[in-house]
């Protein structure tokens, strides 16, 4: 292992050890209070809600994959796939302020509205990553299950996320 796949490899041990901490005091008071505002919306819009957003998931799985650049990254190694990866994020960081900013002008609603932006985002770049990784994302049960656990980790509960880790 040269040495910077030693710094990645303890990079990689201290993001697992912040995955699996416990979450602070305000991330715990927010979720009770996100758990009672839940409690009292009606159980037919939480069905509605929630059907909404998973066919929008479907549809930004299967639209993702196919605007996907297939990166030609089999030959580079793990610093230079790091390197590529750093300029699509960059790019992408841009973006999302751009986006970010359309919503924050247009109000809720229009907040909404701009989730499916949000979410193809997102999920591109999820598409992006994995290209660069050399990752084969063209069976779509593949990605969902992948691309799923990785929205998981980053919004589930401590225990779902312990759980999903």
């Amino acid at each position: 292992m040269n040495d910077y796949e030693q710094k990645v490899y303890n990079d990689l041990k201290a993001w697992r050890r912040s995955v699996l901490k416990k979450s602070g005091l305000f991330t715990q008071l927010s979720k009770k209070t996100q758990t009672k505002l839940n409690g009292m919306i009606p159980e037919k819009a939480h069905s509605i809600i929630t059907e909404s957003i998973k066919n929008m998931v479907k549809a930004t799985l299967v639209g993702s994959n196919i605007i996907t650049n297939k990166h030609q990254s089999a030959g580079l190694n793990l610093f230079e796939k790091d390197q590529l990866l750093e300029e699509k994020l960059t790019s992408y960081r841009k973006t999302a302020v751009v986006e970010g900013a359309g919503t924050g002008a247009g109000g809720f609603f229009l907040g909404l509205a701009d989730f499916p932006m949000l979410l193809s985002i997102k999920m591109k770049f999820l598409f992006e990553t994995a290209a660069i990784y050399g990752y084969d994302t063209r069976q779509y049960e593949r990605r969902l299950f992948h691309f799923l656990h990785v929205f998981q980790l980053a919004f589930s509960s401590d225990s779902k996320r312990r759980e999903t880790f």
